[in-house]
């Protein structure tokens, strides 16, 4: 069986300390984890790629090379069939759930990151896993600490991860890593018990 796993985020350094890149640290550690080749360039998906194996299953990991809202590109030439998009995990940060959290979902809606909407749109179908990584603040009783507003939102999601957080970015980073690693060699529904 062929898996593909896309971690979502922008490209370029100015990008890489932010926690709208979480999916890419991810799918990052993903790589290291499963003992993948060197990530290589391909203009053509405007992607970076490597291939691994867990079990005898086959491993594509994606790192598109577009801005976010153009992630879909990227993955619509190997996503050719609603099987295929079966066995696509897509990594991506979410503000809606808090620091340290993530879930693991199925062919659920969007809501409202506009890499996954790409992704949907590209592929034609919302029909695949994802692993939505929690970035927020939470207020002191743990309610996610959400900012208001589209701005408030981008200047957050775009600003440098501090020290402060730094830890607890790379525990979540660490533990999302796993998850991934579970659903390919367990499914998703073990994956989803354990860390849902």
């Amino acid at each position: 069986m062929q898996y593909i796993i896309a971690g979502l985020g922008n490209p370029g350094e100015e990008y890489e300390n932010t926690r709208h890149n979480i999916g890419r640290m991810v799918v990052e550690d993903v790589a290291r984890v499963l003992g993948a080749s060197d990530w290589r360039d391909d203009k053509k998906l405007r992607a970076k790629l490597t291939q691994a194996s867990a079990g005898t299953d086959k491993v594509t990991l994606v790192l598109p090379d577009n801005y976010m809202n153009r992630s879909g590109g990227s993955l619509s030439p190997l996503i050719t069939s609603a099987k295929a998009a079966e066995r696509l995990i897509v990594v991506h940060d979410d503000i809606d759930l808090p620091l340290g959290t993530l879930r693991i979902v199925f062919d659920r809606g969007a809501g409202g990151h506009n890499g996954v909407l790409s992704i949907e749109r590209s592929i034609k179908t919302r029909a695949f896993m994802r692993v939505r990584v929690g970035v927020v603040p939470t207020t002191p009783t743990g309610k996610p600490k959400k900012p208001k507003g589209e701005q408030a939102v981008y200047d957050f999601i775009l600003k440098q991860i501090s020290k402060k957080d730094r830890e607890r970015i790379d525990e979540v980073v660490a533990r999302a890593s796993k998850a991934v690693v579970t659903i390919l060699e367990k499914g998703k529904e073990a994956a989803m018990q354990e860390f849902n």
